[in-house]
């Protein structure tokens, strides 16, 4: 009971400090410039294992199979999530792609192709703009930022992936010869939803929220 208490304290910690960053800090003169975050699909040929832990992969393919993407479990909004983040002032988009993933997953990647822009309103105003990668090499390991790193089917992610991902992922597994641009709206629906996934995560039965283990 105490354990499941202070992972609710803890939640609600972090929904705080979410909702700042989400509805006021976009709103204060501090944000002069419109926020755009990179993400990468990091795609190798499955093992048909399911969600098996992420291992050092060479050139990242595994031994046939359908394909698997790579995914993290980030430490604020427990939930499965596209690895990336935000550039430095001047950085190349690509270059900081690369060093995000590096980053939250200690793996290395290549990009093989821009997926698409999606840019989203409502909550947190932002672009993202999506690559699909591939592994070159690295080896997997959790961060400050990630709790978690694992490879998935690609076809069939798992339930606790934040529903923003989901269009870019079957993006990224389309052969498109142009990146797409997609407009949205993260709403009401799109914050209980990923309030939902954060509950589970961190009350449920393995839990991988912050005091879970």
């Amino acid at each position: 009971m105490a354990a499941r208490a202070g992972r609710l304290a803890a939640a609600f910690a972090s929904y705080a400090k979410i909702a700042w960053w989400g509805l006021v800090a976009p709103r204060t003169p501090l944000e002069h410039k419109a926020l755009l975050i990179v993400q990468a699909v990091v795609l190798r040929e499955g093992e048909g294992k399911g969600e098996g832990k992420a291992e050092a992969i060479g050139e990242g393919r595994g031994e046939g199979g359908a394909p698997e993407v790579l995914l993290a479990v980030r430490s604020d909004l427990v939930g499965w999530e596209l690895p990336g983040g935000t550039p430095e002032p001047g950085e190349d988009l690509e270059v900081a792609l690369v060093r995000e993933v590096r980053e939250e997953t200690g793996l290395d990647v290549e990009i093989l192709r821009h997926v698409g822009d999606y840019v989203r309103d409502g909550f947190r105003p932002h672009t993202a703009r999506v690559y699909l990668c591939r592994a070159v090499g690295g080896a997997p390991r959790v961060s400050a930022e990630t709790l978690d790193v694992r490879w998935h089917p690609a076809g069939a992610p798992p339930e606790e992936l934040f529903p923003w991902y989901r269009v870019p992922l079957d993006d990224a597994l389309e052969d498109r010869a142009e990146p797409v641009v997609r407009r949205e709206r993260q709403g009401l629906a799109a914050i209980w939803a990923g309030m939902k996934i954060d509950l589970r995560m961190r009350l449920g039965d393995g839990a991988s929220g912050p005091g879970s283990k």
